[in-house]
C-alpha cells in the first residue's frame, strides 16, 4: 500500500469523498476518551507490512484543542511505524485569526500553531485560512507544500444557480477577496460593508452606497463564528429594503446559538461547504481538495 487516507468517524463523509476522488483507501481511526479526558487512538494498521509510505490525515480543525493533540499522537506514532511522508488535509485551519498582538503579553498563535504543524507534517492543505496580515500560507506554516485553496468558486456556482442576479455583499472589508472572486466568476454585482467591532458579539455594520432596495442579497464570507456580524448586516439590509438576505460561507463554525442568531435577524437560507460538518453544508469540497492532494502525492 503506497498511500492511504486516515479519518475519524465524525468526518467520514467528506473524508471518504476525498479518498474516492483520489483513489485512496480510507481507514478509520478509533478514538476513545478516558474518564479523565485523556485520549487513546488506535490506527487501523495491523503490522509494519501494511504501513503505507505516504499517509494522508483528514482532520478539519474546528473545535481544535483535542484535535491538535490527536495530530501530535498520530503523526509521532506514524513516523515510528516508518511512514515516510505525512500529509495533513485540514479544510478548516484553527488559530490563524490570532495573527497580531493588540495588547502587551498576548500570544500570537498563528505562527506557533503553524510551526507545530510544520514539525509534524510534510505538507498541509487547507481552505480559506485567515491570512489577512500575510500573503502566503507558508509564512504561517513553513513548508514547501503549504497549500491554501478557496471555497469561493464552488459557492459562486451555487449562488448563481440559487439567486441569479443577486448582489454579493461582504459583511466586512476582509470578505472582499471572496466576494470579488465570486463576482468575477458569475458576473454578479458586489460590494462590502464596513464593520466596527467592540467585542466578540458587539459589532456595528455600515452598509455600502450600493442600492439594495428590492434586491436579493447574498452575504458571503469565509467563516461565521458567533454569527453577530452576519446578523447585524442582514438586519441593516432588510431595514433598507432588501428583498431577501441569504448567507454563503466556506466555514460554518457557528459557535453556540450562532445559527439561531442569524435566522432571527431575517436571513433566509444558509449555504456552506463541507469543510466543517454542519446541517447547512451544500457544497462538497472533495473535487478541489483532490486536485491539490493529487499534485502533492505525485510530487
Amino acid at each position: 500500500m503506497d498511500a492511504a487516507l486516515l479519518h475519524f468517524s465524525d468526518e467520514a463523509g467528506p473524508a471518504r469523498r476525498l479518498a474516492d476522488a483520489c483513489r485512496l483507501p480510507a481507514l478509520a481511526v478509533e478514538r476513545h476518551r478516558f474518564p479523565d479526558a485523556e485520549l487513546k487512538l488506535t490506527l487501523p494498521l495491523g503490522d509494519e507490512r501494511q504501513v503505507p509510505a505516504t499517509l494522508v490525515l483528514y482532520r478539519s480543525l474546528d473545535r481544535p484543542n483535542d484535535k491538535l493533540v490527536e495530530l501530535l499522537l498520530l503523526a509521532r506514532h506514524a513516523r515510528r511505524l516508518g511512514v515516510a511522508r505525512l500529509v495533513l488535509v485540514a479544510p478548516y485551519l484553527a488559530y490563524m485569526r490570532q495573527d497580531i498582538a493588540f495588547h502587551p503579553g498576548e500570544i500570537v498563535s498563528q505562527t506557533i500553531i503553524g510551526g507545530f504543524l510544520a514539525e509534524l507534517f510534510d505538507a498541509v492543505i487547507t481552505v480559506d485560512p485567515h491570512l489577512h496580515r500575510i500573503e502566503r500560507l507558508d509564512q504561517a506554516i513553513p513548508l514547501a507544500h503549504a497549500i491554501a485553496l478557496s471555497g469561493a468558486p464552488r459557492l459562486a456556482e451555487l449562488i448563481a444557480e440559487k439567486r441569479p442576479g443577486a448582489l454579493l455583499l461582504g459583511p466586512d472589508e476582509e470578505a472582499l477577496q471572496w466576494v470579488a472572486q465570486a463576482a468575477e466568476l458569475t458576473g454578479l454585482d458586489h460590494a462590502t460593508c464596513r464593520k466596527v467591532r467592540r467585542g466578540d458579539r458587539d459589532v456595528e455594520i455600515h452598509l455600502p452606497e450600493t442600492p439594495v432596495a428590492g434586491r436579493a442579497v447574498v452575504l458571503m464570507d469565509d467563516v461565521a463564528s458567533s454569527g453577530h456580524t452576519v446578523a447585524r448586516a442582514a438586519e441593516a439590509l432588510l431595514a433598507t429594503g432588501a428583498a431577501s438576505v441569504d448567507v454563503a460561507l466556506t466555514h460554518a463554525l457557528f459557535a453556540g446559538d450562532a445559527l439561531a442568531v442569524i435566522h432571527a435577524a431575517g436571513v433566509g437560507e444558509v449555504w456552506s461547504t463541507d469543510c466543517i460538518r454542519h446541517d447547512s453544508n451544500a457544497i462538497a469540497m472533495a473535487p478541489v481538495l483532490a486536485q491539490a492532494l493529487d499534485e502533492v502525492l505525485a510530487g
